[in-house]
């Protein structure tokens, strides 16, 4: 008896089924009473979401919250997917903006310091270009990880 249940509920599943609308001469109109504060967040929010028409993005909602209470491995995707795309991205711009701003600061610092030793040391032209040949070549062998303390011991051994 409990898995005639379950067998009807599949059936119901699969008639009601979330598919892809293939034009818009299938759809039907129908009324809807709705609360005007939703309606205000429709309004509100259908653009951000690059719907067209309130309509559209009801429909958006439907389907996720069909796909949801379905929780049917192909339906799934259609409520999961957007919410890990969503939160990806906001992980990764965060993430891009902190390292924008670290970068900045490193780039005061390091022409802080570069002003500074030139205008300490008289360095010629020569030496100054070796110094840079020597210097990219050390950074794409250490793949960018620079140690003060392997560069002072270089240093001393001239």
């Amino acid at each position: 008896m409990q898995s005639d249940k379950i067998k009807n509920t599949e059936e119901k599943a699969e008639k009601t089924e979330v598919c892809e609308v293939a034009s818009e001469d299938k759809k039907q109109r129908f009324g809807l009473k709705i609360f005007p504060e939703t309606l205000e967040i429709v309004d509100t929010l259908f653009k951000h979401d690059n719907c067209k028409s309130r309509s559209e993005f009801i429909e958006k909602a439907v389907r996720f919250y069909c796909g949801y209470l379905l929780n049917k491995e192909h339906t799934a995707t259609e409520f999961i997917a957007p919410q890990l795309t969503a939160m990806a991205e906001g992980i990764v711009k965060g993430t891009e903006q902190r390292l924008s701003r670290a970068l900045f600061k490193i780039a005061v610092e390091l022409g802080a310091v570069t002003h500074m030793l030139a205008a300490v040391h008289e360095i010629d032209n020569d030496t100054m270009i070796k110094l840079r040949a020597m210097c990219i070549d050390e950074v794409k062998r250490i793949n960018g990880v620079i140690n003060f303390e392997k560069a002072v011991r270089y240093q001393r051994l001239d």
